[in-house]
């Protein structure tokens, strides 16, 4: 009972202690209130001038203020405002109203009237445009009042009869963010001014002043942006706006007309100067297209980027853009790609016998003749032909938005997309090329025009190459001469430029299978055969020669006759390539050989696919071994990861999903090999290897719980938290073998603490999906916490020793789409046998070119790791410009290492790898869990250096020959 009332009597001081404490604090926060308002009355009070006051102000406003000394702060400085005479001081103090009303927590409905007031008897026009400012900083916070908006949209009426163009822009900027949009939302006690103001804001379109007809046709897109549908009575006036003199208005009103075509596209309007009419969407394109000439290059490009957007056009507008209508004595010239050809159609070239050939005809009355406005006429020539590139660029990604939604005009646009790639600016030739690939679908490509392609090829840009390569995977050719000639220029590039050859062998094999007839003709000349006579057998490490069998053996696929006119040592040769390289040779059916390769079975659906349904049998399989002995158990598990590891090497789309499962297996196993009974029941001092077994097991198993949870893409929830439960299963593990062979009780009370902090943190981060881990490891340990908690070091250790043994085998759920990151190092090859040499001292540069697979953000999370022979190590982080994306799910690696050392008496190699750097703050888990459970689950962990935790080897090393020259003296 003493004790009782002794713990009572600890608990009532405690409590008025902590209250005492809490009052004093509580005390110290109300004294700092009122701080700053009296601060800065003080500071203001002391100003003797203007000047002074400014630099108060000044100084003030780079200190912040809290949430409850804002509406303090706000009422010294309109006390001030209202005594304070000079322009400027006032201009200042309407701009630091405006920046506390953006206080986060402070709700400035209390400053309005105030700011509404200083209104009425303000003179300066700079001063009264910055009050309308904090007008609209208000109304942005009050968004849910509308009776607040609409006092402040009556305000900026009022105001817009003002002289200074400043004050009408902040009144039409304010009407066009606070303005009514909802339907019924003006009342009929309210003004008029307030229910029409697509009418307030159009009679401003005809203002004298540009920055005011702009400030109105930027309000009017706001109300679209508001969700306000706009009146089509309004294209009219933004039609005439076109013709302004200033560009900021005609950029703005092409934009405006670009929104009304897009409202109201099927609409007729009349034509001015004629009695006909016209679509709306039509009239509004020939606009647009109008302003593709004007004279600023801002209106240009804007005008250029939205033709692309506008696919509700008709079809002959839309080829007016690539007419440009050459006169020459009010008769049409034919233009010059029409010339070119008419003459590769007629095959002959002019006789020069037709004489004026483009005399008029017969007299023509010129007044009658009504030469066509420039509209739609050769828009896009225009565009093309832009002296400025960026011009230049908008109108190619217009084509190239307009061809993909319309074939024929994809055909028609081919010839100006083929003089692009001449251009002289390297990034307009690249956006070319891109749109030529995007609508190679729709066309295909005459000779005359594969040969301007094909001069690319000469190009300097390792960039622009791959582009025009990439674009002949997927062109249609419409002669074998074709063919032929796109297969001596790239070989002609293979010779020129000899590291762009993967890329060639992969541009040659769709060349191949997508031209099968056109290929078969050219065989016998392509391979040297002659019907009576032996050729020479050409040599196999030719890269040109393999080139052209890569061209022949795709076509081979789709042609069953083209195996016929094969010599015997090309079948050899079929036979090498085939296992060398198989991602560019297909299997082929070549009757009455040994080496006939099974054509490919047809798709199966994925219900009924045997390999799927292998690898679910495996896994149930598994699930079952808690009925076996542990010795059947680890059989069958070193049986089913053999199985899934030959599963994925055999089956590409399933080897994500085999090599997580089987990775995850491993891990059980590992575990289960350190957790032998026998071995540990033998003394810590005598059974060494167990520990050192143990302690390897465990070590293994986090690195294999950390290229499961960072080396795929496409792992849910589900997995990640089975993946943590491993993890957590490892770390108990060298708890138990620290504590085996650690003397001493001091240190493992640290580890102790530490380990029962994560388990605390995984139940806090993953507690909605504890219930699906019945029976595991986790579950028996968060039923044996209290325990633990108060538990020794020694009986902790026993404890999850039998836990980790008694726990069950938790089921590995699989997504649908798992994927593995992987790199490929094309550069270097390391097959030279000459060393790389360098003065020692100075560094040299390493070409590094590399393909990555599935790899999710490669530009924070790949790493290039050099080893030198002595062990040394150097950790490289590429520039995210040397990252390349030309597919989905698809990267490209070009960047150069830049590699130093000492002088070496002899050559040696280094090895180049790619590593892939993860940090678990950033980690899949973390992005989906509640932040603060998160970080307080990391404080146990290690700080890490640049955001790094580690990394892992996801490339084969590749090893080259440097060699450091001592230097000369």
């Amino acid at each position: 009972m003493a004790a009782h009332l002794k713990k009572r009597v600890y608990e009532e001081f405690t409590k008025a202690v902590q209250q005492q404490h809490e009052d004093l604090s509580a005390k110290k926060l109300r004294l700092t209130k009122p701080s700053k308002s009296a601060a800065l009355h003080v500071d203001l009070c002391k100003a003797t001038s203007p000047a002074d006051a400014l630099q108060y102000l000044l100084q003030f406003a780079r200190k912040p203020v809290e949430v409850e000394s804002v509406e303090g702060v706000v009422r010294i400085l309109l006390e001030h405002y209202y005594k304070e005479n000079d322009a400027s001081v006032r201009l200042k103090i309407a701009s630091l109203l405006g920046l506390l009303s953006k206080t986060a927590g402070f709700s400035p409905d209390c400053i309005m009237d105030d700011a509404i007031n200083t209104l009425q008897n303000e003179k300066s026009h700079q001063v009264l445009a910055q009050l309308l400012d904090t007008l609209l900083v208000i109304g942005t916070k009050l968004t849910e009042n509308p009776p607040v908006r609409m006092r402040l949209v009556e305000v900026a009426c009022k105001h817009l009869t003002d002289s200074s163009h400043g004050v009408r822009n902040k009144c039409l900027q304010l009407i066009g963010c606070l303005g009514p949009v909802e339907k019924g939302a003006a009342k009929e006690s309210e003004s008029q001014a307030a229910k029409d103001v697509q009418k307030i804001i159009g009679d401003h379109f005809n203002d004298q002043d540009p920055r005011v007809r702009t400030a109105a046709i930027k309000a009017m897109l706001q109300l679209h942006e508001r969700g306000l549908k706009l009146q089509q009575a309004i294209y009219s006036q933004a039609c005439k706006l076109l013709a302004d003199d200033y560009e900021q208005v005609r950029s703005a009103a092409v934009q405006l007309i670009w929104v009304l075509s897009q409202l109201y596209p099927e609409s007729i309007v009349p034509i001015p100067s004629s009695n006909e009419e016209i679509r709306l969407v039509d009239d509004a394109f020939g606009k647009i297209c109008h302003m593709v000439s004007d004279g600023s290059w801002v209106v240009r490009v804007q005008a250029a980027k939205l033709l692309g957007s506008m696919q509700q056009v008709s079809s002959h507008f839309l080829d007016q853009t690539l007419d440009k209508k050459l006169m020459s004595d009010l008769r049409r010239k034919r233009t010059a790609h029409e010339r070119a050809k008419e003459l590769y159609s007629s095959g002959e070239f002019s006789s020069g016998r037709k004489w004026g050939d483009d005399a008029p005809k017969e007299e023509i009355d010129t007044g009658a003749v009504n030469l066509i406005e420039s509209g739609a006429c050769g828009a896009f020539v225009h565009g093309l032909e832009d002296e400025m590139y960026e011009v230049r660029i908008a109108a190619v990604e217009a084509l190239c938005m307009l061809a993909q939604s319309s074939p024929s005009f994809a055909e028609k646009c081919l010839d100006f997309l083929v003089d692009m790639f001449n251009d002289e600016i390297e990034e307009v030739r690249l956006q070319s090329i891109h749109t030529m690939r995007k609508i190679s679908n729709n066309i295909t490509l005459r000779e005359d025009q594969l040969d301007t392609v094909l001069a690319v090829l000469e190009d300097s840009s390792r960039d622009i190459r791959e582009a025009l390569h990439e674009l002949l995977c997927c062109t249609n050719v419409s002669t074998k001469e074709g063919i032929h000639l796109a297969l001596v220029e790239l070989l002609k590039n293979l010779t020129k430029y000899p590291t762009d050859r993967e890329s060639i062998w992969k541009c040659l094999k769709f060349l191949g299978s997508r031209h099968p007839t056109l290929v078969l003709p050219l065989v016998p000349e392509l391979l040297s055969t002659h019907p009576f006579f032996d050729t020479p057998e050409p040599d196999m490490d030719d890269p040109a020669y393999i080139a052209v069998l890569v061209l022949i053996f795709n076509a081979a696929k789709s042609c069953p006759t083209m195996p016929a006119l094969f010599s015997d040592h090309t079948f050899r040769h079929y036979a090498y390539l085939r296992d060398s390289l198989s991602h560019l040779v297909p299997p082929l059916r070549l009757p009455g050989r040994k080496l006939v390769s099974s054509p490919v079975s047809p798709s199966i659906p994925p219900h009924e696919d045997p390999s799927q349904q292998f690898l679910h049998q495996s896994l149930e399989r598994v699930y079952n071994l808690q009925h076996l002995d542990p010795q059947g158990i680890q059989e069958l598990l070193e049986f089913t990861i053999r199985d899934l590891q030959r599963l994925g090497e055999l089956q590409s789309e399933l080897a994500g999903m085999a090599d997580f499962t089987a990775t995850y297996l491993q891990c059980q196993l590992l575990l289960i090999k350190a957790l032998q009974e026998k071995l540990w029941n033998v003394a810590a001092p005598l059974y060494l290897k167990q520990n050192a077994l143990a302690s390897a097991a465990a070590k293994q198993i986090l690195e294999e719980t950390y290229k499961m949870e960072f080396m795929y893409s496409g792992v849910e929830s589900r997995q990640v938290v089975i993946i943590h439960h491993m993890r957590l299963q490892a770390k108990a593990l060298q708890l138990i073998v620290t504590a085996r062979t650690t003397r001493g009780v001091e240190p493992l009370f640290g580890m102790c603490e530490k380990f029962l902090q994560e388990v605390d943190s995984f139940q806090r981060c993953f507690i909605s999906e504890l219930p699906h881990m019945q029976g595991s490891f986790v579950d028996k340990l968060l039923d044996l916490m209290p325990r633990l908690v108060t538990s020794k070091p020694s009986e902790v250790v026993k404890i999850l020793q039998t836990t980790l043994r008694q726990s069950t085998f938790l089921h590995l759920p699989l997504p649908e789409q798992l994927h593995r990151a992987t790199a490929n190092i094309i550069e270097p090859t390391g097959e030279s046998d000459n060393p790389l040499r360098f003065t020692s001292g100075l560094v040299v540069a390493l070409d590094v070119d590399a393909t990555l697979e599935h790899v999710q953000d490669p530009q924070g999370t790949v790493k290039v790791q050099v080893l030198y022979p002595d062990g040394q190590a150097q950790l490289i982080h590429p520039k995210p410009a040397d990252f390349r994306n030309p597919g989905p799910g698809r990267h490209r690696l070009i960047t150069q290492v830049y590699l130093s050392h000492t002088a070496w008496t002899e050559p040696c190699q280094i090895e180049v790898r790619l590593l892939l750097a993860y940090n678990s703050n950033r980690s899949k888990a973390a992005a989906k869990l509640p932040k603060s459970a998160w970080n307080e689950s990391l404080e146990a962990l290690p700080p890490s250096e640049n955001g790094i935790e580690g990394t892992i080897p996801f490339s084969k090393p590749v090893k080259v020959y440097i060699m450091p020259k001592p230097a000369r003296r």
